[in-house]
């Protein structure tokens, strides 16, 4: 039985390290990757596919649902305009976001090591977080005025405490043995936070920003709603209150690319400060 079994595995060894090596070939593997690449914009096309076939099977009217070539002539014909008041909504977005990253990761790190920030700091944060910010937006109008500072603030408000939760789980997900063990090394605290701490931390963190960053679009909108003379979220309401429907949709299509352009920055910083975990991709 031993016997014959064993020319058998022999016959299969060749075959099986021929079918590796053939999808370990630098050409199948460039090839899998530019395909997986290439989802997110065909998804994207197909999403654009059914929304016109939709409207042709449908008969939706053009003032209920406009197809998508009248809404990117649009674009294009509103473009300085839709550019102009896209710089003013990037503006807010870019400060009330930076604002958050530099301080919500800093105060994380601070909360998640001292107990004492721990008692003072986060209740009265957790406290902020409770209150609408919809319902604040209009005294930040009164205090600040209709100028960006109200609509930094706001930005501010709503994406600190997100990103704030996930740099205090990042900085406390570190297991305490590693910490042992590091200093048993004689490796000193500013070796091992740097060395150690920071790099469990950051893929949490990420998570954290992306979901800040997906928050800062949103709320630089809002804000413009309660109360601007330019910015996306202004002309957003001048459409809908004169019934432009194609111009509102243009607008819907501007901030779409804003937020896919926020998110691939960062990816893409991510890709930068975490280069472990492509090594670990690979």
């Amino acid at each position: 039985m031993a016997s014959s079994a064993s020319p058998q595995g022999a016959s299969s060894e060749p075959v099986v390290s021929a079918r590796r090596n053939k999808l370990r070939s630098p050409v199948i593997r460039m090839l899998l990757r530019w395909g997986w690449n290439l989802i997110p914009p065909l998804t994207f096309v197909g999403i654009v596919g059914l929304w016109a076939g939709a409207i042709k099977f449908f008969k939706i009217p053009a003032y209920l649902l406009p197809g998508p070539e009248a809404v990117f002539d649009r674009v294009i014909t509103d473009r300085w305009m839709l550019w102009l008041n896209a710089k003013v909504t990037l503006t807010e977005i870019v400060l009330g976001f930076g604002l958050t990253v530099v301080g919500a990761i800093p105060l994380g790190l601070l909360i998640a090591l001292s107990p004492l920030a721990k008692q003072t700091l986060y209740p009265p944060i957790m406290l902020l977080q409770l209150v609408p910010k919809i319902a604040v937006a209009p005294l930040f109008l009164v205090w600040l005025g209709f100028g960006i500072e109200s609509k930094v603030l706001l930005t501010v408000l709503m994406t600190f405490f997100p990103l704030l939760l996930a740099s205090i789980s990042g900085f406390q997900i570190l297991d305490t043995r590693f910490l042992y063990l590091t200093q048993s090394m004689g490796a000193s605290m500013w070796q091992t936070f740097w060395y150690l701490r920071i790099p469990a931390a950051l893929p949490v963190i990420f998570s954290g920003i992306k979901t800040s960053a997906t928050i800062a679009a949103t709320a630089a909108i809002v804000a413009e709603f309660v109360g601007a003379n330019q910015g996306l979220g202004y002309v957003l309401l001048k459409g809908t209150s004169t019934l432009d429907i194609e111009l509102t949709f243009a607008v819907l299509v501007v901030l779409t690319v804003i937020g896919i352009a926020i998110n691939y920055i960062v990816e893409f910083s991510e890709w930068l400060m975490t280069p472990w975990q492509r090594q670990s991709v690979r």
